[in-house]
Parts: structure tokens; sequence; C-alpha cells
């Protein structure tokens, strides 16, 4: 059998020689390149290698710019696209160029040399490759972040984005659920036609039906004229509904019937009106748990969850909250037309010890009142306590200091069993601060404490008797 032949095109030398050592152990023929121009031309003289490594961000050509050159010249060709920049536009281009894979990095060397493996076996057993179609659409960084999980998002929405498929999209509130509809919409042969939003939780569902589907003139009380719909104003492009799961169950049915058979009729009206529209629906409930309940269609579901992403919550990221915090530091001084503000140490350090229950959007608003009342370009640690407000900053050292005495004058009284007394004063004091800023609902106040439904309800339960 002969060896297989791998090019790997990187101006950085440390990449090259360290990717090259791993994959000659492996038993491949490395051939390494530090431009586009080299690469290509090495193509003409000896022919296609059977894989290419390439990274993006390149002096010449770019590795995108390659990529393309390679599929107009040999489209059979694999291509694993690498580079530190991992975000919506670059894995999108790069999936829509018609790359094999994406590789983020910095990488684990055994998982470089593991998809070189698995890529070489697809491509020697596929034989002729179906490519993704190029198409062009507007780029741009909605969402950020380098932390793993954000990295395997990015990946899923650049192969996502070329495919006509309903997705649906949970997270916790305020992680950022309809930037990633937007990510979508923007990266896909629909970015030129119109991406509409509708939060279905924010209109009465009186109301709602006329929202989606439009209505007649004279079809209820005030409807004096014809009015498109959602679904009519999103045609050829993608429709956002998000809190899915707040929708009524008579709705429920008649957006069923749009999605399995893209026609519906206005309200009041006997037109039918046929759309090409792409879904993409987003809700923070347990949908699985509403269909047991009876609150949502269990059809409609399966409908919508053809393809399910998930936007981690910020705690799952903290990495990502000092970058965050910059991009939003920056955009509220272009607002206010003043000097960007720095986070010092102390700030950064304040910024990642925070649980962030209100995730994105609650560092957001942070930074937006942080450039406003900071008293100066440099950010302390003041500042940022300042910002999240006396009851939320200062909660750690005045509640570590109670407990503290509390157990001392526990033990001092010679009290059994003193950590399950705290533990359960803990859960109670926690589930009933939840339940209160949730307005009793159990499912969200479970979420927000990172619990399952059933083990809230558990907690809530009274003791049994001690003894």
């Amino acid at each position: 059998m002969t060896t297989a032949r791998i090019w790997i095109v990187d101006d950085d030398r440390s990449i090259r020689f360290v990717l090259s050592a791993a994959l000659r152990a492996a038993g491949y023929t490395i051939e390494a390149f530090e431009n586009a121009a080299d690469a290509l031309a090495a193509l003409g003289e000896g022919g296609a290698p059977d894989l290419i490594f390439t990274d993006v961000r390149m002096p010449g050509d770019d590795g995108l710019v390659l990529l393309d050159k390679l599929k107009a010249r040999a489209p059979q060709l694999p291509v694993i696209v690498m580079s530190a920049y991992t975000d919506v536009a670059s894995t999108a281009g790069a999936f829509r160029g018609g790359a094999h894979e994406f590789l983020s990095k910095p990488f684990d060397l055994d998982h470089a040399v593991a998809l070189a493996a698995r890529t070489l076996g697809d491509a020697h057993d596929a034989g002729e490759r179906t490519l993704p179609e190029s198409g062009a659409a507007p780029g741009g960084q909605a969402l950020i972040g380098h932390s793993a999980a954000m990295q395997t998002l990015f990946r899923a929405i650049g192969r996502l984005a070329q495919a006509p498929l309903s997705v649906l999209i949970i997270g916790e509130t305020g992680t950022g659920k309809e930037l990633v509809a937007r990510a979508l919409h923007r990266e896909s042969p629909r970015a030129s036609r119109p991406f509409v939003a509708l939060n279905t939780a924010a209109i009465p569902s009186e109301l709602l039906e006329s929202e989606l589907f439009g209505h007649e003139a004279g079809a209820f009380t005030g409807a004096q004229r014809r009015h498109p719909g959602r679904f009519e104003q999103a045609d050829g492009g993608t429709l956002f509904l998000d809190e899915i799961g707040d929708m009524p169950l008579p709705l429920q049915t008649r957006l069923l019937r749009v999605l399995a058979e893209g026609e519906f009729f206005r309200v009041g009206g006997r037109e039918l009106i046929r759309v090409d529209v792409r879904v993409v629906a987003a809700t923070h409930q347990d949908l699985e748990a509403l269909v047991a309940d009876g609150r949502f269609r269990a059809d409609l579901l399966h409908r919508l969850d053809v393809v399910r992403l998930r936007l981690p919550p910020l705690r799952e990221r903290r990495e990502d909250v000092p970058r965050l915090a910059e991009r939003f530091l920056a955009v509220a001084a272009g607002k206010f037309k003043a000097p960007v503000k720095r986070l010092s140490r102390p700030a950064v350090e304040r910024l990642l010890a925070h649980p962030w229950p209100g995730n994105v959007r609650e560092l957001e608003n942070l930074c937006w009142r942080l450039a406003a009342l900071a008293p100066s370009d440099a950010i302390g640690l003041a500042d940022v306590d300042d910002a999240f407000g006396h009851a939320v900053s200062q909660p750690s050292a005045d509640w570590d200091a109670q407990l503290r005495a509390w157990t001392r004058e526990q033990l001092d009284a010679g009290t059994r069993d003193i950590h399950a007394t705290a533990r359960e004063r803990l859960d109670r004091v926690l589930l009933e601060a939840a339940l209160e800023h949730t307005g009793g609902r159990r499912a969200e106040a479970a979420a927000r404490l990172g619990l399952g439904r059933n083990t809230l309800s558990r907690k809530l339960k009274p003791a049994p008797p001690r003894g």
C-alpha cells in the first residue's frame, strides 16, 4: 500500500516542524511549505498530495484563497484548514470553500494525527466526493469566543449554514441565541434575503397568530388593512422564533403545517400563501419536559429539532469573559465618543469570579455601566464592585464571616450534624430566592441554579424529622 502524502502550508516554522514530525511518526510522507505560492507551484510540478493542512492567515494568499485555488485545480483533494482565529466567518468561509475540516489552534498533535487518519480513510473509501457549493455571503464576527465550547459551536455553524435544515438553539436567557441564528443566516445562501426575528413570549397570545401569518382587512376589530405576517416577510430568508416553548398549542398546530407544507392562510383570508423560509427556533426551556406535560407538540419538536445547537452559559466559558468585556467597552466608547476604558488585572479577576447568572447580556450591561460611570480610563476593582452594586458585589466577605461565626457558635454549643443543617438551610435559601426571581417557575429556577427540575422539587420537600 502506497504511503499517503500530506502537505502542510503554514508561515509559522514551529507549526510546520511539530506537525510534520507527528505525521511522519505516524507513517505519512510529509512536505511543508511556508506560503500558498510555493504549494501551488509544487502542485503544478508533481501533482496533488492525498491531504493538505493549511493555515488561514499567511503572507500573500491566505489559506481561504489557497483553498479556492486548490478546489479549482483538484476538486477531490481534502483540505483541513487551521487557524488560531476561530470565529463564525472563518469557519463558515472554510466550509463554504470546500474544507474537509476546521482545526483550531493551538491543537493537540494526537488529535491532528487522528484527524488526518480519518480524513484519508474517508477519502479512500468515498471515491468521488460531493463538495459543498461555494456561495457568497457577507462576513463579520457577531459571536466571540476562544473557549473549546465556542469553537465547537463555530464549527457547527460553519457546517450548518449551508444546509437547508431546521435548527433548534437551546441555551439560558442572555447567552446570545439570536446571534447564533443571525450567524447561520449570514453565512448561508439565504444571506441576501431577509432575516426576521420574533420573540413568541413577548407577543400576547391573541395577537401572535396575526404576527406570524398576517391578516386580511376586517379580519378582526381594528384590522383596517391587509397585514403581511412574519412568514411572508421572511420569504426566501430565515425566520427566527425565539422562546418557542411559550407558543400556545393552537398556534403550534398551524406552525407545524407551515413547516410541513410551506403554505398557510392569513387570518381571515382565503388565499393560500406559499413561502420558502428556513426556520431557526430557540428556547431556554426543556421542550421534552413540555411535551411530557402536554404543553408542546411532539411532532412539532421533531420538525424543529432536526439539528440542535447548545449555546453554553457564560460560567462554562469564563476564559471568554475578558475578550467579551473588551469588545463591549470598545462599543460603548464608540457610542459615547470617549476613549476606550481598560480593565485592570484585579478588575478582570473580579469578572472571572462572578457566576454570571444573566450570562453575556449581564456582562454587556455591566460594561456599559462601567463605560459611563468609571471615573478614569483604567477600570479598577472598586469600579467593578460599584457597577455590580453593593448587594451583589459585597456578599462574599460578609457571607463568609457570618457563616464562620455561625459555625463557631454551633461548635461551642456542641451541636451535632452541623454540615447537614447548613446544607439544608443553604439549599432552602437558594431555592426560595430563585423561585422568587422566576415568579415561581420551577423549571426556570432549576436551570438558573444549575439543577435538574426533579432535584429542585426534591429539595423543596420538607425534611423528615430527625431522630
